[in-house]
Formats: C-alpha cells, sequence, structure tokens
C-alpha cells in the first residue's frame, strides 16, 4: 500500500486511472482515522454483548448481513457504479480479512478470552499491518518510525499481557489468526482508498459478503441459540454499523490521507480505549498502571507522526533533485 501524502502541500491532487482524487490536509486524515480507532475500540465490548443473545458464527453472519444492507443502501442512493474488474480481486482480501476473517476469529476468542486479553492482538495489529503495507509496495518509513513503532508496540503488548496474568488462554490461536487477516485487510483496503472513496471500499467488500453472509445466517441461527436481550442487541447493531461500517468508512478515508503506516500507528492507541471501554460497559477491571501506559503509548504515537512526516519530506525532496 502506498502512502498517498504529497510533498506539495494540503491541496495537492491525485490522479489514477479513473479520476482524480483531491487529497485533503494531514491534519484531516488524522482526525478521520482516530474516529475509526475510536470506534474499533468498541468492537470488543459490542461482540461480548452480542455473544449474550447470539452464538458466534450466528452474531458473525447478521452483522455482516446488517452491515451489507446498509452499504447497499448508501451504494444505490449515491448510484455509484461498480468497481474497475481489476479491483475485485482486492475488495475479495478487504471482504475476506475485516468483514469475515477478524470479527469471525474474534467471537470465537471471546467465547474464552475477557476482551481486554483480546487487547493484545490490537496492540500487535500497528505493527503487523506497518510490517505487511511495507512489503506490498516496497515503501520505507525511515528508523524513527520503526524504532517509535516498535517501543509502542512493546509497551501495549507489556501492559495488556500483565493485565492478564501472563497467562495465554485457549482462543490465542484465534486471536494470533485474526491479526494476520485483519492486517492484510487494512493493508488492501488503504490501498484502495487511494483510487476510490473510503466508504466505496468497504461498501462494496461488504455487499460482496452479502450472500456467504446470508448463507451462513441461514445455517447457524437454527444450530446456535438465541436469546434476545438489551445488550445483545445493541452490541450486534454496534458491530454491525458502528465498527464495520461507519469505523471502516472513515478508517480507509484516513489512510488514504495519510498513508497505512502513520495510519496504522494511530491504533496502539487502541486498547487502551478498549480496556476503558471493558471496564465500563462490561465491569473488567483495569489497573492503575494504565495511565502511565497511555501516556507512553501517545509519545510513541507522536513519534511516528513526526518520523512519518519527516520521511514524506525526504522523498519529495529526493524527486525535486532528480527533476
Amino acid at each position: 500500500m502506498t502512502a498517498h501524502d504529497s510533498a506539495t502541500g494540503p491541496t495537492a491532487i491525485a490522479v489514477n486511472g479513473d479520476r482524480p482524487l483531491v487529497r485533503r490536509s494531514p491534519g484531516n486524515g488524522v482526525v478521520l482515522a482516530g474516529l475509526g480507532v475510536l470506534a474499533f475500540s468498541l468492537t470488543f465490548p459490542s461482540t461480548v454483548w452480542g455473544l449474550e443473545s447470539f452464538g458466534p458464527w450466528s452474531l458473525v453472519a447478521l452483522r455482516s448481513v446488517l452491515a451489507a444492507l446498509i452499504a447497499g443502501c448508501a451504494l444505490l442512493a449515491g448510484r455509484v457504479p461498480l468497481p474497475a474488474r481489476r479491483h475485485w480481486a482486492g475488495l475479495a482480501v478487504v471482504a475476506g480479512g475485516v468483514v469475515v476473517g477478524f470479527p469471525l476469529l474474534t467471537s470465537l476468542a471471546l467465547r474464552t478470552s475477557t476482551s481486554s486479553h483480546a487487547a493484545v492482538v490490537v496492540g500487535l495489529l500497528p505493527l503487523t499491518t506497518a510490517l505487511l503495507s511495507a512489503l506490498r509496495t516496497g515503501s520505507r518509513p525511515p528508523r524513527a518510525f520503526w524504532v517509535a513503532a516498535l517501543a509502542g508496540a512493546a509497551v501495549v503488548i507489556a501492559f495488556t499481557v500483565q493485565q492478564s496474568g501472563g497467562r495465554l488462554s485457549g482462543g490465542d490461536l484465534y486471536l494470533f489468526g485474526a491479526l494476520l487477516v485483519c492486517a492484510a485487510g487494512y493493508t488492501e483496503g488503504g490501498r484502495l482508498a487511494g483510487v476510490m472513496p473510503g466508504w466505496q471500499v468497504i461498501g462494496w467488500a461488504l455487499v460482496l459478503c452479502l450472500p456467504l453472509a446470508v448463507a451462513g445466517a441461514a445455517v447457524a441461527l437454527p444450530f446456535e441459540p438465541v436469546r434476545l436481550t438489551t445488550h445483545g442487541v445493541v452490541g450486534l447493531v454496534w458491530v454491525a454499523a458502528g465498527s464495520t461500517f461507519l469505523g471502516l468508512y472513515v478508517w480507509y478515508r484516513g489512510m488514504a490521507e495519510i498513508g497505512v503506516p502513520r495510519a496504522s500507528q494511530l491504533q496502539l492507541a487502541q486498547p487502551l480505549l478498549t480496556l476503558v471501554w471493558s471496564f465500563l460497559a462490561l465491569g473488567e477491571e483495569v489497573s492503575t498502571a494504565a495511565p502511565v501506559a497511555a501516556v507512553a503509548v501517545l509519545v510513541c504515537i507522536a513519534v511516528t507522526q513526526r518520523a512519518g512526516s519527516r520521511g514524506k519530506r525526504r522523498r519529495g525532496a529526493d524527486v525535486l533533485v532528480r527533476s
């Protein structure tokens, strides 16, 4: 995935084969990506709520169906044409990673793992996304970026593992699998968000999954007991409308404006936010070490953002010199 920041200023235009896309200020991209992180931080607590009413397979199928219906209505209302054929493979990767793979694997894991323990995966996600992005696009962020990213990941991992007592739960294989598929989906989605609006990326990925989601719901619901509760319904609605559609919409749009590596590092704050929601919504205990870890993570985020900006300016200067 390429970083679509421009070295010429906030009003630069990136041209693709379909149409020109106007790039807004990097600050706007940070805000959008940050809103995505805020939405994602509620996913695990909402999933725990949803599991009060639905089984893991039913919950994932129903959230995908609801999110796809929202996305389909938005695409129809906007009279959005079908994506070019060359984009469908990338959309399939997004669908498999963030629409099906991550929700399913984390829902299976959360049957035995706590929401705060699952945050370990989210702590590793920014670094994994940045690594996959570098492999996918050949980009080379500056050394300071990687040092700060590794430091931030280490802080998050140490904090969340300490919160779980240093023990690995039986759902860890599901969580690590979710980490890999989600990072792949973020990487490919961020690339596609450079050639089409972010909401269309996740919209078409959701629509692509609709037949599979409907079939999955039809198979799962008769075999998994349904006990409707207020928490269960609210959890389902949020993971469908908030995490899956709205969150991914602003997230991909933010990534397109500031680049995947920089946007991914904003997710270092996500586990700590999840711990807050887990305490408020689920009653899980949060250590007094949380404020210390939060400050350390925010410092790492600031360093990655600054290092990413410097690396971008240096690359822009090199292009000017060579031309």
